[in-house]
């Protein structure tokens, strides 16, 4: 019963992080970094943090149609992601791994016109697609093991796979 609890927190844990990186403003970040100091010190201090804020990811070009379609199928991703959470917190295992294998994992690559996009994705791009999928796919492995063995740790592995792919994707391109 603790694990299933234990469970539950990080489930909502996890989620309450993703909502608050939602809400993450620059301008209230500028505000923190000079709120406590003079006028001239928060100038320089603007100008540092501007510099240091430089977009470097790898810029990638799809054609118009094909940027709306990737992009509305990352946000999808993520609502994947925070469907799962929600069905492993209501211990409905079964949901969860239908959810990982049919919106994220290798069975759900047609779906999202993977082919069509990937001949306008750097290697590095397509990889971290892969894997992302890949990933989905055992974590739907581990959430359907766990109905049956009541052990979360590879599940909690899994997701952070997942999550991980998507971080280092997003860390190195972005779409325009």
């Amino acid at each position: 019963m603790n694990q299933k609890l234990t469970m539950v927190a990080v489930v909502a844990a996890v989620g309450l992080g993703y909502a608050q990186a939602q809400e993450h403003d620059p301008a209230t970040h500028m505000q923190h970094m000079t709120q406590n100091q003079g006028t001239a010190a928060k100038q320089s201090a603007t100008k540092n943090v501007q510099a240091s804020m430089k977009d470097t990811r790898q810029l990638v070009h799809f054609p118009s149609r094909l940027r709306e379609h990737t992009l509305a199928n990352m946000r999808d991703h993520l609502l994947a992601l925070q469907q799962i959470q929600e069905a492993l917190a209501k211990q409905e295992f079964d949901q969860a791994g239908d959810i990982a294998e049919q919106r994220l994992g290798m069975s759900s690559m047609a779906l999202h016109g993977a082919h069509e996009v990937a001949r306008y994705m750097p290697e590095g791009m397509q990889a971290a697609g892969t894997a992302m999928h890949r990933s989905a796919s055992r974590l739907a492995l581990a959430v359907r093991d766990a109905a049956a063995t009541n052990d979360m740790k590879p599940v909690f592995e899994a997701l952070s796979g997942v999550s991980a792919q998507c971080v280092a994707c997003h860390a190195g391109y972005r779409v325009r």
